[in-house]
């Protein structure tokens, strides 16, 4: 089955993780799920990521979910921009996701990284979820 959002279906496959209690997801590898995790890894959201390579040539990545008092550090995990409808944001307009406390990945001509990141390096992009 062909995924049409794989980015979509990368933070769809953590937020049910979450909700069951899981300690990691997984899901299948690519260059631009990589890059998402390395933004929620360096933001504390996820523990971290490991590479695993099956037989068949198969890869994908295995998320290890981020827990405080039992409660998961990602409360709100939203998809924003959609192959149905693609959502950009210039650097001006890049608004804090709940007043700072939360970020928005911004996929931008520099990398993919956090709001706060794109802000700094002053550049705009496609926003393409929100996390808090």
């Amino acid at each position: 089955m062909a995924i049409n959002d794989p980015v979509g279906d990368m933070l769809t496959r953590i937020r049910n993780a979450q909700m069951r209690g899981h300690k990691v997801a997984t899901t299948p590898a690519s260059k631009v799920r990589g890059w998402v995790l390395d933004v929620l890894e360096r933001e504390g959201y996820i523990r971290g990521y490991t590479r695993v390579e099956e037989v068949g040539n198969k890869v994908h990545f295995e998320i290890e979910l981020k827990y405080f008092d039992g409660e998961p550090v990602i409360q709100h995990i939203k998809r924003v921009s959609k192959p149905g409808r693609r959502v950009y944001s210039a650097v001006n307009d890049l608004a804090p996701v709940r007043n700072g406390l939360g970020i928005s990945i911004v996929s931008t001509s520099k990398g993919i990284m956090s709001d706060a990141a794109a802000r700094e390096a002053n550049v705009g992009g496609e926003v393409l979820a929100q996390i808090y």
